[in-house]
């Protein structure tokens, strides 16, 4: 059989390197984090942000699309109705990356990969952000049109 040309693989199959992704995922959603190698943890992220988002969506059709690649009911059922409703406001970015020391057998670059649970605080710097613009424009924005109705009245007082 030839090698796999498209994209890296992390086990010698797809098909194996499929049932990996899966069983990282289960755990992945069972524990809130896991710990595993850099390539793997960075592989696991579009496909565990993916079922997120389908879960987040919440219907039949969303439910039997990750049934396909979590075989675990519970595991299913927590991801539906309590990974779901913490990421209600979240707009992407599930998980989070993080690099730690390497592995002490094989000096393999070890990460941990981890489900953000922080609440969103985006919207109220953007709140913020966008009152200091309109203070800002309101100001420029009041003073030009006084003077711009003092030069259009005095051209016309001359006239007549």
């Amino acid at each position: 059989m030839p090698t796999p040309k498209k994209g890296p693989r992390l086990a010698s199959s797809p098909a194996h390197e499929r049932l990996m992704l899966a069983n990282m995922a289960t755990s992945l959603f069972q524990n809130g984090r896991i710990t595993t190698t850099l390539p793997k943890a960075k592989r696991l992220r579009p496909l565990a942000e993916r079922l997120i988002t389908f879960a987040k969506r919440g219907d039949l059709h969303s439910r039997r699309r990750v049934m396909r690649v979590i075989r675990n009911k519970s595991v299913v059922h927590v991801l539906f109705t309590q990974i779901a409703e913490q990421m209600e406001q979240r707009e992407g970015g599930y998980t989070r990356i993080v690099k730690i020391a390497p592995r002490v057998g094989d000096a393999a670059p070890a990460a941990i990969i981890e489900l953000v649970t922080e609440p969103v605080a985006k919207k109220a710097v953007v709140k913020e952000a966008e009152a200091a613009t309109k203070v800002a424009d309101e100001a420029p924005v009041a003073e030009a049109p006084v003077e711009a109705a003092e030069a259009t009245e005095a051209p016309a007082e001359n006239a007549e």
